[in-house]
């Protein structure tokens, strides 16, 4: 039985491709892709959604695997109704679909200091959503609020005691659509946040597979903190390091790769499936946990339905 929705001002799609729309270029087709052209309609569409349908939001892709059978329900995806970005002293306020890097640029041109997010794929809905970081700053530190729309339908403001944040990880409830954040960073001069973002980007274009279709990180780092982007940081506990001390740097699997350049990226080296993917990525786990006794977790959120099911 085909499914009703309820209307919508935005735009809805049957049987949208997601391969499409992830940075690994893998998986199935969603049930619906939805849309909506600003906040009043996704709330109004959620409010009025059968109970039982599942809703899933997507961002930009970028830490995503999407299984070959695709995904049951609803995918939220935001679009161009939700990537403003609006600044006030030292207070930035941004759709959740404005991408991380180009507010962390329009914050460097108010003097505003979100540096740590010019390295970071993706859009803010995400980076809230799973407390994103990088050299020793995580998002939970810049957080003033958010805004959500509820699976009920409701539009909510979220502190961070609602949020919880966690090493890569928060307390946002399942169905729920962020939709803005309000970020607080320290000021600086325009010209010096510019030349360290250019400085991360050299140095993150000289580690890291950014030419490859990749998913950023595979794994969080075992020690739980993510990279302080010192000259001394640790690496004992880096999930790259236990990744190449087992043996797994380059590891293949059909089309599927661990990066040469940096373990913990996983690449579609061509043809790869989501099953390649995730079925690499299984095996590093494991073969960590039998070399190390380090039980890695995924950082890339796997969804949807294996291909058959």
């Amino acid at each position: 039985m085909v499914q009703d929705y309820p209307p919508l001002r935005g735009r809805l799609t049957r049987d949208r491709a997601l391969s499409e729309l992830t940075w690994l270029r893998v998986g199935g087709p969603a049930e619906a892709l939805v849309q909506p052209a600003d906040t009043e309609d996704l709330a109004a569409f959620l409010a009025a959604l059968a109970p039982e349908v599942p809703v899933f939001p997507m961002g930009v892709g970028s830490n995503l695997i999407v299984r070959d059978g695709g995904l049951r329900g609803v995918v939220i995806r935001l679009g161009r109704g939700f990537n403003s970005i609006t600044i006030e002293g030292d207070t930035v306020t941004a759709g959740a679909a404005a991408l991380d890097a180009h507010v962390a640029r329009k914050a460097a041109d108010a003097g505003v200091d979100l540096t740590f997010l010019r390295t970071i794929p993706g859009a803010i809905g995400g980076a809230v959503r799973m407390n994103a970081g990088c050299y020793g700053t995580y998002l939970a530190d810049v957080f003033v609020s958010a805004r959500a729309v509820t699976r009920a339908g409701e539009v909510v403001e979220l502190g961070p005691e609602a949020l919880s944040f966690r090493y890569r990880q928060t307390d946002l409830a399942p169905g729920a659509v962020l939709v803005e954040a309000t970020l607080r960073g320290p000021l600086g001069d325009p010209k010096a946040l510019h030349a360290r973002m250019d400085d991360q980007l050299a140095r993150r274009d000289a580690t890291q597979p950014t030419k490859d279709r990749s998913a950023g990180s595979t794994f969080r780092n075992p020690a739980g903190f993510s990279s302080t982007g010192r000259a001394d940081d640790v690496h004992d506990l880096k999930a790259w390091k236990v990744i190449e001390d087992a043996g797994m740097r380059g590891a293949r699997l059909g089309g599927a790769q661990m990066s040469e350049k940096h373990a913990n990226f996983l690449i579609n080296a061509g043809d790869a499936s989501a099953a390649d993917l995730e079925g690499l990525g299984e095996m590093v786990r494991k073969k960590v946990y039998e070399t190390s006794g380090i039980k890695l977790e995924w950082e890339i959120m796997r969804i949807g339905e294996p291909a058959g099911a």
